[in-house]
């Protein structure tokens, strides 16, 4: 039985939505994809010319999971600010597990906490804005905006 579907989203772009009702603490998603090195899935991504989305995962081993590579509906999962799911490493794999109940129709959310090494100028700021509408929004979807 499927548990979420991937539909256009009123955040940004494609989203993952709940199609049942989910516990708090449940393993919904696993991010799949290619597993390879940073410095290989960039430099595919620049010469694919990809705009927009990367779909990359880091791994906390230094590797990364290109979602664009085998992956499946968890690379639709939106940011947020405050959100409704977390990503847990086990084992060179991702998990997404919900933070609290979540509805029927309900987008899933994670907090990207992205890093850049360029300047956070107006322009990279506007790169990584947040478009969650929280309360608390950061308007960034990088870990270290202020």
């Amino acid at each position: 039985m499927r548990r979420v579907i991937v539909r256009r989203s009123p955040v940004h772009g494609k989203g993952v939505f709940a199609m049942h009702a989910l516990a708090a603490g449940e393993r919904v998603l696993e991010y799949k994809g290619e597993i390879t090195s940073w410095r290989n899935a960039v430099r595919r991504h620049q010469r694919e010319g990809v705009e927009g989305h990367t779909f990359l995962f880091g791994l906390s081993d230094g590797r990364v999971i290109d979602g664009s590579r085998g992956g499946n509906s968890a690379r639709w999962l939106n940011h947020a600010c405050e959100p409704n799911c977390e990503t847990i490493e086990d084992g060179g794999r991702i998990f997404i597990h919900t933070l609290r109940p979540i509805g029927v129709g309900e987008e899933l959310f994670i907090e990207y906490l992205l890093a850049t090494e360029d300047p956070l100028d107006e322009d990279v700021r506007a790169q990584y804005a947040c478009r969650c509408a929280a309360a608390d929004c950061r308007h960034s979807m990088l870990a270290d905006a202020a």
